[in-house]
């Protein structure tokens, strides 16, 4: 295996079984799907979170974050959605969805990538996936309906694309839920997410067909880091016992004094956690037990 440097900017110059320039190479995928190949992906612009209390997760996160809250009536309730920044005219800002889990268990859900021209070309692009996939011998991956429909990688971690830029959904208007603009800390847009998968290089293989070669491989912990626009995707190999998720997510804020937010956070009922793999972060368990980090 090629040595790869520790630090988080170093640049990789391939990495995986299969580089991405030989499994485009065959004659299997045209050149139109070669094309669409790695995505035209301008960020990280979303993620969700599933949980059984949907309107508590709403009061934590809108306490954490000096930000607006917007909902969306579904099935019977509310889906609720904290804006990561001001929301514009045409309504492009990142934001944390909050789902009801329904009995399915607290988890983070899926993390949504924004695709150019992805109304055009959803179909073309779910093809050329399919076949990279298949060629590579990685598994299987099976789209869901429609544009916005959510699939999942070999693993069964669940992937979103829309057309970019990606837009909070229209339905959601502002709640009255909480007093807005009252948290802890000014949110500036997601910053990563990290996934855990079963199998470390076949895990950076697929998503290296999504998102072209990583650019940053570290050692301590293993992980290997997807730059995407001014977001990041990480990648690392699941704990013994563990199954394969989205370990934890980061959000980007505005400078913040660490003790008085780490003080406040645990009056919420959260639990800081120590990140010794990063200087500027604080990394936090909500009170349902998701993973969360500050990152300046």
């Amino acid at each position: 295996m090629t040595d790869y440097s520790m630090s988080r900017r170093a640049f990789v110059a391939g990495i995986g079984v299969t580089a991405i320039g030989q499994l485009f190479g065959s004659d299997v995928l045209s050149a139109r799907q070669r094309s669409l190949l790695p995505l035209n992906t301008p960020k990280l612009d979303h993620l969700d979170i599933i949980v059984p209390d949907v309107a508590a997760a709403a009061r934590f996160y809108m306490a954490v974050f000096r930000t607006r809250l917007h909902a969306q009536p579904f099935q019977g309730g509310f889906r609720y959605f904290v804006l990561l920044g001001d929301l514009p005219e045409n309504r492009q800002v990142g934001y944390v969805a909050i789902g009801d889990s329904r009995g399915r268990g607290t988890y983070i859900g899926h993390f949504c990538t924004s695709v150019f021209d992805y109304r055009r070309d959803s179909a073309a692009i779910a093809t050329a996936i399919t076949d990279a996939v298949a060629k590579a011998g990685l598994g299987k991956v099976t789209f869901g309906a429609g544009v916005a429909g959510i699939f999942s990688d070999p693993d069964g971690i669940e992937i979103q694309f829309l057309p970019a830029p990606d837009t909070v959904v229209t339905a959601a208007v502002p709640s009255d839920l909480v007093e807005h603009g009252k948290g802890l800390v000014t949110p500036r847009g997601v910053d990563h997410v990290v996934l855990h998968v079963s199998n470390l290089e076949k895990g950076v293989e697929f998503y290296q067909i999504l998102y072209g070669k990583p650019a940053v491989r570290e050692t301590s912990p293993e992980r290997v880091w997807f730059q995407i626009g001014d977001t990041r995707l990480g990648v690392q190999q699941v704990e013994a016992g563990q199954k394969p998720r989205i370990e934890h997510f980061g959000i980007k804020v505005a400078a913040f004094d660490r003790a008085a937010v780490s003080k406040a956070l645990a009056g919420f009922g959260a639990q800081v956690v120590a990140a010794p793999e990063e200087r500027d972060v604080l990394r936090f368990r909500d009170p349902n037990g998701i993973t969360v980090e500050l990152v300046i």
